[in-house]
């Protein structure tokens, strides 16, 4: 167990056991949850294309909580490397009715993985729980508001650069000191802005303007990056790292 600060208020779920509270609160002191990911794109890197109509993205959600997934998150703009923007109102159209008929059929949490303000509001509205924000509050100025008038948790991703441009040439002095920096810098941006400790997760974005190298320092001190107080979110499923540590495509 890393030694945290006991005067940190946002290290309180480390000495009582922690819910993320939702409409029925999720624990997450006794093991490991799983989210399972749903891309409402045509181009995402692994399963672009396949969940377009609403009734496979539900079939294929449905499986992935009877599989075992504890959440659902639900997107509509692709973040691979290379990708462009997609506007707020194509995401919308891409994720609203997912969402509205997985509500429906499961009360599964569902989050919404999105960096604008408007997609997150409308997606709140139609039964998302949780705002993943691969920008971390940082892509649009609304969205601290939107995450704190809903209070609602939100995930706080680092990234270096944008999804077009991330993989090109990524570079760090100490990779887990600087993304730990940034982690505690957009916490406290999220605190400011009215969101509880308790609503806050981080995410050290895996794959997000880093080598494999960069990968699997983070990955060898995910103490040091959960000892910042704040549950962490690990999305490291079939990233290329993958296939680079076992040589495999």
């Amino acid at each position: 167990m890393p030694v945290v600060n006991p005067n940190n208020p946002a290290c309180d779920f480390y000495h009582h056991p922690y819910n993320l509270m939702l409409s029925e609160p999720l624990p997450m002191a006794s093991r490991t949850l799983i989210m399972g990911i749903l891309n409402i794109t045509p181009d995402s890197f692994s399963d672009g294309g396949k969940f377009l109509s609403s009734e496979a993205a539900v079939e294929h959600a449905l499986a992935l909580e009877a599989e075992g997934a504890d959440l659902i998150d639900i997107g509509g703009e692709s973040t691979r490397p290379g990708s462009e923007p997609v506007g707020a109102g194509e995401q919308l159209q891409r994720v609203l009715p997912v969402i509205e008929s997985l509500r429906q059929a499961s009360r599964i949490p569902i989050s919404i993985d999105t960096t604008r303000a408007e997609v997150a509001e409308a997606a709140l509205g139609a039964g998302a729980e949780l705002v993943n924000d691969i920008s971390a509050l940082r892509d649009d100025p609304e969205m601290s508001g939107v995450v704190s008038r809903n209070a609602c948790p939100v995930i706080l991703m680092h990234m270096q650069g944008q999804p077009r441009t991330m993989q090109a040439e990524p570079v760090y002095h100490e990779v887990v000191e600087e993304v730990s920096a940034f982690l505690v810098k957009q916490r406290q941006v999220a605190l400011t802005a009215g969101i509880a400790p308790e609503k806050i997760i981080l995410d050290p974005g895996f794959g997000f303007g880093k080598t494999v190298e960069h990968n699997l320092v983070l990955l060898a001190h995910l103490d040091r990056l959960v000892a910042l107080g704040s549950p962490v979110l690990v999305g490291f499923s079939r990233k290329a790292t993958i296939g680079a540590v076992l040589d495999l495509p």
